[in-house]
């Protein structure tokens, strides 16, 4: 996120051509992406089901966690790349569960175009202002990143401790 805000702001100081540079960022966001599938897509389930026993993962739970992803999962990638540290997450979940590739690719690469034109975009309407509020827009992210991050795992304890409750 720091380099296409500072690459924004290259672009609006004329050092950059906003047409090549917005290429660049949009192919290296698909090539992060892509590969993190990659991994998932050959290692991750193999890696699940060998060592997915030392962290409770079952393979009912790797089956629940597929059908989870074939129906929500595109949208947590389309989305996951403005969440810290969880769009790689998410792609390799995709590769994982064999979300097929043309689905991955619609909404990953969907998700990385209006990732890059954001930041680009921010970069350059900040301008001059940008070097003033980089900080309060970094601590900002973070925040909001790790605020989605806490809520969404406060729901899945939630939910895991209810099912347990419910099962004794």
């Amino acid at each position: 996120e720091t380099i296409l805000l500072f690459t924004g702001y290259l672009i609006f100081k004329g050092y950059l051509h906003p047409l090549p540079a917005a290429s660049a960022a949009f192919l290296g966001a698909c090539c992060g992406i892509t590969l993190s599938y990659g991994l998932g897509r050959y290692l991750g389930f193999y890696l699940l089901q060998k060592y997915g026993r030392f962290l409770h993962i079952s393979p009912e739970r790797l089956a629940q966690v597929q059908a989870w992803f074939q129906r929500w999962g595109k949208w947590a990638l389309f989305f996951g790349y403005f969440l810290v540290g969880v769009r790689h997450l998410t792609a390799f979940t995709a590769g994982s569960s064999r979300l097929q590739f043309r689905v991955f690719g619609a909404f990953a690469y969907a998700g990385a175009c209006l990732w890059a034109l954001s930041f680009l975009s921010l970069g350059y309407f900040l301008g001059e202002e940008l070097p003033k509020v980089y900080h309060q827009l970094h601590r900002g992210a973070l925040i909001a990143s790790g605020s989605v991050v806490l809520l969404v795992s406060a729901f899945l304890l939630c939910r895991y401790f209810r099912s347990r409750r419910l099962a004794s």
